[in-house]
């Protein structure tokens, strides 16, 4: 429990555009940029291995899960080259890259050259820290990377040893000389209009240049960030209270702000019921006032640093157009450890949460910054239960890494 003398900062929860309030009928999933590349450049190496051009496409996405894609376009422009167009549905996700023509350029490249995946046209450049990305290189996200190396992979397999247009191109034969080097690839994922589409993003704020990011954990859009999903999370915590109330116990809601934060929650507290973890997405606010109505009183809230900076200012609602994170918070936690008035602002002018956390693991103070940001967050969380809903929780903050496993620190 949190000091109750601690004002803290002021609390808001910003209400939804005007256009996600209202949705007649259920919401429908699309696909993510990464997924639509993955299916591309599948697409585009078969194309180039049998010289035949492709209507279709089927990737696995990282569930394990198999799906098909239509190629809106797929054509060999000249020997020992292919390209593919798969066009993003986002579903009745908010979406500013849905449309767009996701294409994927492959080419041979020398025996034993690897893999080699670049960024052309449309696909956004990174230019600052933070994004766990290297900078100078495209803005294609580990997961999508993953996604596109392994659909890529897929298409090798189906490529017999005799040459372009049938085969795996140029180079010794693997089946006559086991020991030869497999082909070499160059693909290239590129999206047309994509600089224009980025103009609606934060991407230029974060530093991605030239156009869009590819993105995707799951491979799949779901529309969390709705009033429809908001009801779903009230739902979630009024399920999770009535199970309980069966069960004459009492109830723990572990608030996950998604699908990896999830996994490592549920790692983190085995004993707790499938019902007891919830995913808030940008809706902590709603889930709170469900928690009081319901009674249930102890909170726990794992997430990363981006979201744990938003709450730990008092924003309950973080959805990307009603809030952004501010980094002055985390400077002002540096200064709180014992960290240096330097590192405090070069932490509090950080261009992303992700570029503050990482100046903190620099300088040896992950630990005790990362404890101090949950303490805040959970401060906040229960001023606003007190405030704002009229009850009482019990908050614990926990902030997990970037592949939501590991447990960084705890309030």
């Amino acid at each position: 429990m949190s000091d109750p003398t601690d004002q803290g900062p002021e609390l808001r929860e910003p209400d939804l555009p005007r256009t996600m309030k209202v949705r007649p009928k259920a919401l429908r999933p699309g696909w993510t940029t990464g997924a639509c590349a993955a299916a591309a450049a599948k697409a585009a190496t078969v194309a180039l291995i049998t010289g035949e051009p492709q209507t279709w496409t089927e990737i696995a996405l990282p569930s394990g899960r198999r799906v098909t894609f239509a190629t809106e376009r797929c054509e060999l422009p000249r020997p020992g080259r292919a390209e593919a167009v798969v066009v993003k549905d986002a579903g009745d996700d908010p979406d500013a890259t849905h449309g767009a023509h996701l294409t994927a350029t492959v080419s041979w490249l020398p025996a034993g050259s690897g893999l080699r995946l670049e960024g052309g046209v449309g696909v956004g450049v990174v230019t600052k820290p933070g994004l766990g990305l290297e900078v100078g290189g495209p803005a294609i996200n580990p997961v999508p990377r993953s996604m596109i190396e392994a659909s890529v992979a897929e298409a090798l397999e189906l490529a017999p040893a005799s040459g372009p247009g049938s085969g795996p191109g140029p180079g010794p034969d693997p089946a006559s000389d086991p020991a030869a080097a497999p082909p070499g690839l160059s693909v290239v994922i590129s999206v047309p209009e994509g600089e224009v589409m980025a103009r609606k993003t934060t991407n230029a704020r974060l530093g991605i240049l030239g156009g869009i990011s590819i993105l995707g954990t799951t491979g799949i859009v779901r529309p969390f960030s709705t009033a429809a999903w908001r009801a779903s999370v009230e739902q979630a915590v009024s399920v999770l209270a009535a199970q309980a109330a069966e069960s004459s116990q009492d109830p723990v809601l572990v608030l996950c702000t998604g699908g990896r934060t999830e996994k490592g929650a549920m790692a983190l507290f085995p004993d707790l019921p499938e019902v007891s973890f919830v995913e808030v997405g940008d809706f902590t606010g709603a889930a709170l006032r469900r928690c009081v109505e319901h009674g249930v009183r102890r909170v726990v809230f794992v997430g990363m640093a981006g979201k744990l900076t938003k709450l730990g200012s008092g924003v309950l609602m973080t959805h990307y157009t009603r809030s952004r994170v501010d980094c002055s918070l985390l400077g002002d936690i540096t200064l709180a450890v014992g960290g240096s008035s330097d590192l405090a602002a070069e932490v509090g002018a950080a261009n992303t949460a992700r570029h503050g956390y990482e100046l903190w693991d620099a300088a040896g103070l992950l630990g005790l910054a990362g404890a101090e940001l949950c303490r805040r967050v959970a401060a906040v969380l229960e001023r606003f239960a007190a405030a704002e809903c009229g009850g009482a929780v019990d908050a614990e903050v926990v902030m997990v890494g970037f592949s939501g496993l590991e447990v960084v620190a705890r309030s």
